[in-house]
């Protein structure tokens, strides 16, 4: 089975005195387990159907130290995820979000030997000084710009993500 993952890319950007490729800052988690990295808010789920079913899954899933806690709720969608997730992973609520139309990207990788997806979208933060409350799947939030946020996330998919969410708000936030 393939894990599936959905996030939202969260971004701030300073309105005064205009909007250029400099006022815009991405959030990224630095997990609490494993190597540390850095990456986006972001929540798994199984695809397979049955899987969800599962809550001998959910029990070992929730057992294990550092796991990560999510899964797509019944009735549930993959950006309803994201956004549960997020809420769960950093304190922002939906109602503080603006999920940005037309930037979806699916990324798909081996993650511990299984094939894994991961699903992000853009969402920018309505007030920029939002309060961030990490869960303890992470241990420290960074607001970054694009080359700090590339430097710190050590996949080049994230990378490739990251620029791409960076020019698409570019070319349509100006």
């Amino acid at each position: 089975m393939a894990l599936r993952a959905c996030g939202l890319i969260i971004f701030r950007r300073h309105l005064i005195p205009k909007v250029d490729n400099s006022t815009i800052e991405f959030l990224l988690l630095q997990a609490s387990d494993g190597i540390h990295h850095w990456t986006p808010p972001k929540g798994f789920s199984y695809v397979d159907h049955m899987a969800r079913e599962c809550d001998s899954w959910r029990c070992q899933k929730h057992r294990g130290a550092g796991s990560p806690n999510g899964h797509v709720d019944p009735g549930e969608n993959d950006l309803e995820t994201a956004l549960r997730e997020t809420q769960e992973e950093t304190g922002i609520e939906a109602s503080q979000l603006t999920i940005i139309e037309g930037f979806r990207r699916e990324l798909n990788y081996m993650a511990r030997q299984k094939p894994k997806t991961v699903i992000y979208w853009l969402a920018e933060v309505k007030d920029y000084d939002v309060e961030i409350r990490l869960s303890q799947e992470h241990q420290a939030y960074r607001w970054l710009g694009l080359d700090e946020a590339c430097q710190l996330a050590q996949f080049k998919e994230m990378k490739a993500t990251l620029q791409e969410g960076h020019q698409f708000l570019c070319s349509t936030l100006a």
